[in-house]
């Protein structure tokens, strides 16, 4: 795993929780009339297809919220590809624990395993360009700590982290704006211009300020506005070229820097190389999140 992936288990301790409670929650009445307190045994987890591991901490961290008493070894590290029929880690412990938390471990382990996967699938696609693979806010509720780790793990780049840590003007805001609002838009001035300019008045100095464009006429004014990013939602590969064109022949003002470009919308594994070639910093894809395939892992009890 990249030294720089730290992963935090005070983040997922209320998932943790909700997890045990909702599916654990008075107790596993088949394991507890049918396994006795005193049985220890020895699970593996195997991997049942080819893939990237992601979520060996959040399993550890999970039996140890069940039972303190258990042995987990790892015998493959955050990042790795395996093999189906690869063994990735060994767990010792109570039998009743360990039947018990199979199917919550397994959940944890397969969904962010999934997640690492596909990203970086959609990596790979974009190597050698220098163009940065990025997720999306479009996670499960309560899981975006982990899945943008799960990111983070195959390889890929965390955009912001909600709402709350960077300003995105998306086309409902301007369009609310413009047609709600009715703001006063001064002569040869757009509503993007106005909108970064009412932000720069009222935001902490250092947030940064991405803007969504769907013309070339809204890149040009995001440009003139000077934000920090420019979105390129939805575009066309020729639209995209004109758009990252526009941006790197842009002459800032002294003191200000050139902006970064992001696309994103309609990005499949099929057309990334593609849209990376356009030459944007980046490229923000929500199925690396919201469509990735739980990788097959199975515990077997030895």
């Amino acid at each position: 795993m990249n030294a720089k992936i730290h992963f935090e288990p005070e983040k997922i301790e209320a998932l943790i929780q909700l997890a045990i409670q909702e599916d654990i929650f008075t107790g596993d009445i088949t394991t507890e009339n049918l396994i006795p307190d005193n049985l220890m045994v020895e699970g593996v987890f195997l991997a049942k297809e080819d893939g990237v591991i992601a979520g060996l901490p959040v399993v550890e961290y999970f039996f140890s919220a069940l039972d303190k008493n258990h042995f987990f070894k790892p015998w493959v590290k955050e990042g790795d590809v395996v093999c189906a029929g690869e063994t990735i880690a060994a767990i010792q412990g109570s039998a009743k624990v360990l039947l018990s938390g199979e199917r919550i471990a397994l959940n944890f382990l397969q969904r962010l395993s999934g997640i690492a996967t596909l990203t970086s699938r959609f990596v790979e696609r974009v190597k050698p360009l220098k163009t940065s693979l990025m997720d999306t806010r479009k996670t499960i509720p309560g899981w975006r700590y982990l899945e943008k780790y799960a990111v983070a793990v195959g390889g890929g780049v965390n955009h912001r982290r909600g709402l709350y840590d960077q300003v995105l003007v998306k086309d409902n805001h301007l369009d609310i704006m413009k047609d709600k609002l009715f703001y006063e838009v001064p002569p040869h001035t757009s509503i993007i211009e106005k909108a970064v300019s009412v932000l720069r008045q009222k935001i902490k100095k250092g947030v940064l300020i991405e803007v969504e464009t769907r013309t070339l006429e809204e890149v040009k004014n995001a440009l003139h506005a000077g934000v920090d990013i420019i979105l390129f939602d939805n575009m066309s590969i020729q639209q995209l070229s004109d758009g990252v064109r526009l941006v790197k022949e842009w002459k800032p003002g002294e003191g200000k820097r050139r902006p970064l470009t992001e696309a994103s919308g309609n990005i499949t594994l099929e057309n990334v190389h593609l849209v990376a070639q356009t030459g944007v910093d980046r490229i923000s894809v929500g199925a690396i999140t919201h469509s990735a395939k739980a990788l097959d892992i199975s515990l077997e009890i030895t």
